[in-house]
């Protein structure tokens, strides 16, 4: 079958993209989910929480960059905005590694459908301009805290000048989105090869991460499913801790042998799929 764009080689069929949770929480939150499983009552700090959440800018993020430079690979950094705030030199590490950092919302506590549009259109904007300053380049792509928009976040995203959303897992493939306030690429995220579910919430052991992407790899061929796109994320407060960034390591280097598995990430797709959208509208302006 033909592939999705012409830049997609033809004998690669899985689309294998990078990606790096770099979270933060605000002042006064927490993350919900954490390694001691029984949450806190409400009101009561957890302080163990957000200790562990901590690890990510002040340690995991610097391995899994080491992790990825020396793979030879590029990633996509989906930061939240308080992160760059309080660690200003961290998104500007990430860029001047070669690597692209996009936006991840203002906090993990903020979730865009409790927010009315208002309030949403300044927590993209005070993301857009935090990121913008410390990585020295305003973010192009978006995926929401807990990967869930509201009904108004892509209209938002596009009168922003965003150019890809990752909220999305209607499908295998890019696709476009149009909004009243223009369009932008649609990016598939698939959890199936991601540490928060896999380790955190359902307790696997940390190599289960490889194990799960091994058999995804394996098995394609007799899916009969030519063309899709695959993640491999992992959290840098999370897969940033030895073992983890050990078994991110092993995934890495199992796609780069398998023949059938084309390395990108969410920025490149995003770039190549505009390119098929003005391909496609020159056409129909000329037929």
């Amino acid at each position: 079958m033909t592939p999705p764009f012409a830049a997609w080689p033809a004998d690669r069929p899985l689309a294998v993209s990078l990606n790096v949770m770099l979270e933060g929480w605000a002042e006064g939150s927490a993350p919900g989910i954490g390694p001691m499983g029984n949450p806190l009552k409400p009101g009561v700090p957890d302080l163990q929480a957000l200790s562990w959440a901590e690890y990510g800018p002040k340690v995991g993020a610097n391995r899994l960059l080491d992790v990825i430079d020396r793979a030879g690979v590029r990633a996509v950094f989906y930061t939240s905005g308080v992160v760059a705030e309080r660690y200003p030199e961290l998104p500007a590490a990430i860029t001047a590694r070669g690597h692209v950092v996009a936006a991840h919302g203002w906090s993990q506590g903020t979730l865009p459908p409790y927010l009315t549009p208002e309030a949403e259109r300044e927590d993209i904007a005070h993301c857009v301009d935090v990121l913008t300053r410390t990585a020295d380049d305003a973010p192009r792509g978006w995926l929401s805290p807990r990967c869930t928009a509201s009904v108004v976040t892509s209209q938002l995203l596009a009168r922003a000048g965003f150019r890809w959303h990752a909220d999305r897992f209607d499908s295998d493939l890019p696709y476009r989105i149009d909004t009243a306030d223009g369009a932008l690429v649609g990016m598939p995220f698939t959890m199936e090869v991601n540490d928060m579910p896999l380790y955190v919430r359902y307790g696997n052991e940390p190599d289960a991460f490889t194990h799960t992407l091994a058999r995804i790899i394996e098995g394609w061929p007799s899916l009969g499913s030519p063309f899709a796109c695959l993640d491999i994320t992992v959290h840098a407060h999370v897969f940033g801790r030895p073992y983890g960034a050990i078994a991110f390591m092993d995934s890495l280097a199992l796609v780069q042998r398998d023949p059938s598995c084309w390395l990108t990430d969410h920025a490149e797709l995003a770039a190549l799929y505009e390119g098929l959208i003005k391909e496609r509208t020159a056409l129909q302006r000329t037929g």
